[in-house]
């Protein structure tokens, strides 16, 4: 191959630096909508159980796409440059809350005057950084893993089962250590436990049920991406 050649293919855009930018992009506005608990509907409760309101956060809006993302990078991929994705988030999600952590401890300017605004919004409890780091991690792994292991055993047919399936046992993962750390009885202040089983039971069905609603995108992308990738191979 000339040299000239060998160059364009070598800078080439692949499809895996697009779809990696956007899933590290949408964990970081996630990460900050998330410091929103967002509540919908009256008071209602059955059997000490809080139906409503159904209580959230502002995260909800873009995280569960994430794992869309993650379906796409570990289907089309494999796992190993999966996980690669995943730290590359892990680390940029840590390094965005260690340097909100380091603003909101800096001392303002005397003519600033919004100091309390930012630390409500943005002054993160070490607490929630744990807790939203490590149900990212371990959700996002999980998720990975278990889409690449039924491909493996059942081949490329039944994708819609590994796209589901994978993200029933991430999300749940996800959901309940962010919840369990962040809002649980595992020190610090904590929600009652029927409002505490509202949110972790609602935030996890709704994000499955995103994966569910996004399946028919999620198909086309995903063989988009296939395509895309066979022809730049090919060149």
């Amino acid at each position: 191959m000339p040299d000239s050649a060998a160059h364009l293919k070598s800078t080439r855009l692949s499809s895996y630096d697009l779809v990696l930018a956007t899933f590290v992009g949408m964990l970081l506005i996630s990460n900050i909508g998330a410091t929103k608990l967002i509540a919908f509907g009256p008071e209602l409760q059955l059997g000490g159980i809080q139906l409503l309101p159904i209580i959230t956060d502002g995260g909800a809006l873009l995280f569960p796409l994430t794992y869309i993302l993650g379906d796409i990078l570990a289907e089309v991929y494999g796992l190993r440059r999966a996980n690669r994705a995943i730290i590359i988030g892990f680390v940029l999600a840590g390094l965005m809350s260690l340097t909100f952590l380091a603003v909101d401890a800096a001392p303002p300017a005397a003519d600033w005057a919004n100091q309390d605004a930012w630390h409500a919004v943005l002054g993160f409890v070490p607490r929630i950084v744990v807790a939203s780091l490590l149900g990212y991690l371990a959700g996002q792994m999980l998720n990975a893993l278990v889409l690449v292991r039924i491909k493996q055993r059942w081949g490329e047919q039944r994708l819609w089962v590994r796209l589901i399936g994978s993200t029933f046992v991430g999300e749940f993962a996800d959901t309940l250590t962010f919840c369990m750390i962040a809002f649980g009885p595992l020190g610090g202040e904590s929600i009652p436990w029927p409002a505490l089983i509202n949110y972790t039971a609602v935030g996890w069905l709704y994000k499955v049920s995103v994966e569910v609603l996004f399946l028919p995108i999620t198909y086309r992308v995903i063989a988009w991406v296939k395509r895309h990738e066979q022809k730049l191979s090919a060149a």
